[in-house]
């Protein structure tokens, strides 16, 4: 059955890693559908399986049980279809900011790699700093080279795995309005891991909550605000309240268990 570029369906995904010689379960029975062009943030407790469940939707880790099926069909190892952008933007140090962002395009030369090299860096704003290397640069501009280099190859999904983690809390701002911006320009199906709640409402069309580990879907919390989004809103705070009270629970949960 077709489907259309962009759409994620995983089911009845388990994963476990091997420890000391014993299974320890990291992700149980999780089931999640991402629509073509969605915005969708996965959350949760640090240690709850959400980088493990960003990296085998990246096949960066393919030994699960369940399928993953990216527009309908079973994943089956690291694609260019799926780029993935992560907290350290992982640039590197002797190539420029255009050689870094070309690095994926082995196939085009000449014109046509120039081309599409620049068409990227107009649409991170880096305009300016082609031939400056990651060190010139500060780490939000860093971090738009990196997500430059991820969508270069005209990827169906974008995974981004914590990717203002490092930065200052102005700077995480000004790039949450550059990430919102980016996406609707490629109009591309993005899935962003973090910590944040503030930034997973300011950015995303849902919201999937992680229990703690073993990592479980505990809730998806549809995000129905207009765009832009006003984080001083009344309906932009009771959304951030009730997803906080989810962590609470889940803390409440943990805390139980060990008294």
């Amino acid at each position: 059955m077709y489907q259309k570029p962009g759409t994620v369906k995983v089911a009845n995904l388990h994963k476990k890693f091997v420890a000391k010689g014993k299974e320890v379960p990291v992700l149980e029975d999780i089931n999640l559908s991402v629509s073509p062009g969605e915005f969708v943030s996965v959350i949760g407790q640090s240690g709850c399986g959400k980088t493990t469940f960003l990296r085998l939707l990246a096949s960066l880790e393919t030994d699960y049980s369940g399928e993953i099926l990216v527009d309908g069909k079973k994943i089956n190892g690291p694609s260019l279809n799926r780029g993935v952008v992560f907290q350290d933007h992982r640039l590197l140090p002797w190539l420029t900011v255009e050689k870094n962002i070309g690095l994926g395009l082995k196939k085009l030369n000449g014109k046509d790699k120039k081309k599409i090299i620049q068409e990227h860096i107009d649409l991170v704003g880096l305009n300016g700093f082609e031939n400056a290397h990651p060190s010139q640069l500060s780490g939000g501009m860093s971090q738009r080279a990196a997500i430059a280099r991820a969508l270069v190859n005209r990827p169906e999904i974008l995974l981004l795995d914590e990717p203002l983690g490092a930065l200052d809390a102005l700077t995480r701002m000004y790039m949450h309005k550059e990430i919102e911006r980016i996406w609707k320009a490629e109009a591309i199906t993005m899935i962003m891991v973090t910590h944040d709640v503030e930034e997973a409402i300011y950015l995303s069309d849902k919201i999937v909550i992680m229990s703690s580990r073993p990592g479980t879907i505990r809730k998806i919390v549809p995000v129905q605000l207009p765009r832009p989004r006003d984080r001083a809103s009344y309906d932009f705070q009771k959304l951030k309240d009730e997803v906080l009270a989810e962590f609470h629970l889940d803390a409440d949960k943990l805390f139980s268990y060990a008294i």
